[in-house]
């Protein structure tokens, strides 16, 4: 059961068909860095396509059918979608579930300081990542500054050709000796994670009457150059200017850091895509457009794409919230289905792929791999029948019939598929929103990308994968449930 090379595979349709799907998914990798700017262009997205929003639907008092298509939001980090099937959704859904959130690194709430004519933001990183790969590279400042009067000011800095970028510092290697000589964990260490901002002096100039005001000039006077913190105050002087910002709306601000430009085609051949946050965007997006191709259901169709999967799942946006399960309850009383007792037959009865993306196999780090239980770059979708760490610890484990059903529709629909582990038994290991959604009593299974590089600044992944889990996502919609009242038993 080797994986084979879906290039192979392809003729020149095939090949135009996933090279031209991966533009589109190039341009939305590279606008949507965050879960709120992921929200924003997927919302974009699908409103064109005839999606009404949940709210607007109530208020309304829409009575839903067969073929309406309605979204929820949540704190604008999350979003689901459905597509209104034929059959009684007290029969379950066919949904595709994943995440929008990529490692990085947030703004603390009292960041700004100075330190030898030096301004940095303090950090606190999000996520698994190994620290030193943030050091010495571009970086871009994307999020939200609320403000007390309820007006809000977006910030994105360092992606157009124009921005200034950002940077954490390192060590020079003519003085890394000590430094090299630690464990990769604590080369370096989360509280040198400092954004540098800025190194000029704020310019102060006396006033005619003797006072001082801030302002542009040619040249500061002697005496005038010793001003406290004049760096630190430069900053808030900028940010005052350009965003209406004081200092203390740091507090109610979500900022985050994130590797400079965008995503780009990795390779001679151009048969990659190297880009930030393709853990998960790169099975969101086709989950989204698989929703966009997929006919008039039988059973309702849902997209879930939910926030802090890489800190557990945690708070109101992630899959532990009852966002889903809210906004399903809302959906069925539209359609004169709602009870109680009807929207847990829903969810038990729903069949899901939790579209999260797998470690694929890289030959510069073979041992922890397993060659006959990995995933290969180019050789299609991947299945992770469980996932956890050691002993399966915090895994949901698909059960062989429902695997097997997936099997027919994958082989009936011309999907290239491979199935995978997360390295090697002991290695390590990993989870995703899986085990959450299986407490639920439906069948779900993990399903997505093999991605080189994964939590890192830059992380890649193939066309043809990407193209492949598009194919497989709408056969999962269109045909999963059919024939297949065993599953439940």
């Amino acid at each position: 059961m080797e994986p084979k090379n879906v290039w192979n595979k392809y003729n020149h349709k095939e090949t135009k068909a996933a090279m031209d799907f991966a533009e589109d998914y190039k341009s939305f990798l590279s606008a949507a860095k965050t879960e709120r700017e992921a929200v924003d262009e997927i919302v974009n997205l699908i409103e064109k396509e005839g999606y009404v929003e949940l709210e607007r639907a109530i208020e309304k008092g829409k009575k839903l059918k067969a073929g309406d298509k309605v979204y929820a939001v949540q704190m604008n980090k999350a979003v689901c979608m459905f597509r209104i099937g034929k059959k009684p959704m007290a029969e379950g859904l066919n949904i595709l579930g994943a995440h929008i959130d990529s490692p990085r690194m947030d703004v603390k709430q009292n960041p700004l300081l100075e330190r030898s004519n030096i301004a940095y933001l303090d950090t606190h990183y999000y996520g698994g990542i190994k620290k030193y790969q943030w050091v010495a590279i571009p970086l871009a400042l994307h999020g939200v500054i609320a403000k007390k009067d309820g007006s809000i000011v977006e910030l994105r800095l360092g992606e157009d050709e124009d921005d200034p970028v950002f940077f954490v510092s390192d060590l020079l290697i003519h003085l890394a000796g000590k430094q090299l000589e630690k464990k990769g964990a604590e080369v370096v260490e989360g509280e040198l994670l400092d954004l540098i901002v800025g190194n000029k002096p704020i310019v102060v100039e006396p006033e005619k009457d003797g006072s001082k005001k801030k302002g542009k000039a040619k040249e500061k006077p002697e005496e005038e150059k010793d001003v406290k913190e004049a760096v630190k105050k430069g900053i808030l002087d900028i940010l005052k200017r350009d965003y209406g910002m004081e200092e203390e709306d740091f507090i109610s601000a979500e900022l985050e850091i994130v590797p400079a430009g965008k995503a780009r085609d990795a390779g001679f051949d151009r048969s990659m895509v190297l880009g930030y946050g393709h853990d998960d965007k790169v099975c969101a997006y086709p989950s989204v457009i698989a929703m966009l191709k997929a006919g008039v259901p039988e059973r309702t169709h849902c997209c879930l794409l939910v926030d802090k999967e890489e800190i557990g799942s945690v708070g109101a946006t992630g899959m532990r919230s009852h966002f889903f399960e809210n906004a399903l309850a809302e959906i069925m009383n539209l359609k004169g289905e709602y009870s109680e007792l009807n929207v847990r037959r829903c969810l038990a009865g729903s069949m899901m792929l939790s579209s999260d993306v797998s470690a694929a196999y890289d030959p510069n780090y073979w041992p922890m791999f397993e060659k006959n239980s990995s995933c290969y770059m180019g050789c299609g979708l991947v299945f992770n029948k469980f996932t956890g760490s050691r002993g399966k610890t915090g895994s949901n484990d698909a059960n062989a019939e429902y695997i097997a059903h997936l099997r027919k529709i994958m082989d009936d629909a011309g999907v290239a598929y491979q199935t995978a582990e997360l390295g090697r038994v002991d290695a390590g290991g990993g989870g995703t929103i899986a085990y959450i959604l299986a407490l639920y009593g439906m069948n779900v299974i993990d399903s997505g990308v093999p991605v080189l590089n994964m939590h890192a600044p830059w992380e890649a992944i193939s066309k043809a994968d990407l193209y492949e889990s598009l194919k497989g996502y709408v056969a999962f919609l269109e045909h999963a449930g059919e024939k297949a009242d065993r599953l439940s038993k």
